[in-house]
């Protein structure tokens, strides 16, 4: 498995009347608000428009589906966004409970978060959400062309230490100069092989 050429939105769904359901694997993205889940998506894809990147936090407010080929990507409304309003905050919160209940439960989630600085109180609360429902997840910790190759690796163990995870869980990206590409790679080829997905 190479890198996607082929990605194509499928669509959005604003409830879980509207979650779909796949044979192949369904693979989550999350994370906080403007912590880079579009341009993550944009290098997995190998496009610079195929998830819509903002300036402006908070503008993903639906799950939306892209299709990979060899699994679906379910992009996740960003969490933590101080200037929305607390309705707006409990959608957010109902639609990824919905999204993360028995029925729907995703194969694999990508938990992004910016290597530049310590775990949010947010982002804390996703991860151990990940553990209780034994979801399998790979920390993806974002904007790595920010930092010299010394202050990534100890940024890198800050990040294992806070989330109680082997510094192996956690993959160091950047959709700037595509470092981490292959590992995210790797890691989703794991996944597809381990649900028995086998193409069209």
């Amino acid at each position: 498995m190479n890198a996607f050429t082929n990605a194509k939105f499928i669509t959005s769904a604003a409830s879980k009347t509207q979650f779909i359901t796949a044979e192949k694997p369904i693979i989550a993205v999350c994370g906080k608000s403007n912590v880079g889940k579009s341009s993550f998506i944009n290098m997995l894809a190998n496009q610079k428009k195929l998830a819509k990147v903002s300036g402006e936090p908070g503008r993903t407010r639906l799950v939306n589906y892209f299709d990979f080929g060899e699994f679906i990507l379910a992009d996740l409304p960003g969490y933590g966004y101080a200037r929305v309003s607390k309705n707006e905050k409990e959608k957010w919160a109902k639609l990824l409970d919905d999204f993360f209940a028995e029925e729907c439960m995703p194969a694999h989630v990508f938990a992004l978060c910016d290597v530049r600085h310590e775990p949010t109180a947010d982002d804390r609360v996703m991860v151990n959400f990940l553990y209780q429902r034994l979801i399998p997840f790979t920390v993806i910790a974002t904007k790595a062309d920010k930092l010299s190759k010394a202050q990534l690796n100890k940024a890198v163990t800050v990040l294992s230490t806070a989330y109680t995870c082997g510094k192996d869980a956690i993959v160091a990206t950047s959709a700037k100069s595509r470092y981490g590409l292959e590992k995210v790679i790797e890691e989703i080829k794991k996944v597809v092989d381990l649900h028995g997905f086998k193409g069209e």
